[in-house]
Order: structure tokens, then C-alpha cells, then sequence
């Protein structure tokens, strides 16, 4: 099976940057391209789920992080992840195993990274592959760098406020010019 760029780009940053941001960035805009018809539009969002929850996890954030895990838990099902190549009870057995370590009470929960267990080992190999093309290793530990742990709050932002400013203005335009003609108001 020829597995999307997006997807494969995804599992490479989960398993050889640990830029689990960088993950949700590459998997929510092709779920979006994709549209609400792909058979597996809830699997991408269970994967984004998990690396939301990992990125809140590892700055902290437990509350968060547990949000993002149950929703996943609730999202993912076995078969569709091995149609992905991914080991679909292994991938669905972390996510509730990592959740229940989330809701311990009362303990200090450690932060640690998750790797996705793989059926398709070629899918894997490719994945290595890509990675070690771009000077990373793979299954390492994440760095402990503040760009990579508070990358949203860190990130160059101004295009994202110069288009919502736009959008304001249009809209504030719009109503101050108030509503158009109203059809057959000509008669």
C-alpha cells in the first residue's frame, strides 16, 4: 500500500524529531484537505489527538494531555490502524495504557515518549529512511530544548493575525455599509 506523504511526514517527526506540534500541524491540514468523506478521517484525528497529548504532557500540562488521550481512545479502531500500518490493538492498548497513567492520583506522572508500534515493516524502513535522510535518529529521546516544548507559544504567529485582522475589517465593512437591497424593492 502507498501511504499518503503527509502521514509518513507525521510518523517521521512523531518517532525522529519528537516535534509533536510539528505532528499535529502535518496531520490536521491533510484531515482537513481530505474532508469529512475519507474512510479514515477519525484515525487521523485520534493520531493528532495523540500527539497533542504528548506535546501537553511533556510541557505539563496532565490535564490536558489526559483530554487528548481519552478523546483519542474514543476515536481509533484497530482495523483502520492496520490498514495504516500501524499495529492497531498495540497503538489502541498505549493510548489507554497511557491514560491510565495520566489519572493516577496524586503521583507525579514523568514525562516519556510513545513510539508507534508498526505492522508494515516497510512502511517503517521508509519511515527510518526519510529521517536519517534529514540527520535524525529514530526512537530517540526528546530533547529538552524550549523551542521544541513550547513550540505554539514560540511560533512566528503574524500571518495567522495579519488574516484574522482582514477578516475583521471585511466584516466590519460589511456591516457598516449595512444590508443590500432587498429583492424587487425596484417595483
Amino acid at each position: 500500500m502507498r501511504y499518503a506523504k503527509p502521514y509518513m511526514d507525521f510518523l517521521v517527526e512523531f518517532h525522529a524529531t519528537r516535534d509533536y506540534f510539528e505532528c499535529h500541524e502535518l496531520l490536521e491540514e491533510y484531515w482537513k484537505e481530505q474532508g469529512s468523506s475519507d474512510p479514515y478521517a477519525q484515525i487521523w484525528v485520534g493520531l493528532i489527538q495523540i500527539a497533542v497529548g504528548q506535546y501537553h504532557h511533556r510541557r505539563g500540562n496532565l490535564k490536558g494531555a489526559s483530554k487528548m488521550f481519552y478523546q483519542a481512545d474514543r476515536r481509533l479502531q484497530p482495523e483502520l490502524l492496520d490498514q495504516l500500518g500501524l499495529d492497531g490493538r498495540a497503538v489502541t492498548a498505549m493510548v489507554k495504557g497511557k491514560l491510565h497513567e495520566l489519572s493516577a492520583e496524586g503521583e507525579q506522572v514523568s514525562f516519556r515518549d510513545l513510539n508507534l508500534p508498526f505492522r508494515d515493516q516497510g512502511l517503517e524502513r521508509e519511515c527510518r529512511e526519510l529521517a536519517e535522510h534529514a540527520g535524525y535518529g529514530w526512537c530517540e529521546p526528546s530533547r529538552s530544548d524550549e523551542q521544541l516544548i513550547h513550540r505554539h507559544t514560540l511560533r512566528d504567529r503574524s500571518s495567522v493575525i495579519a488574516a484574522r485582522a482582514e477578516a475583521y475589517e471585511r466584516r466590519r465593512a460589511a456591516e457598516q455599509a449595512g444590508p443590500g437591497p432587498k429583492p424587487g424593492a425596484d417595483r
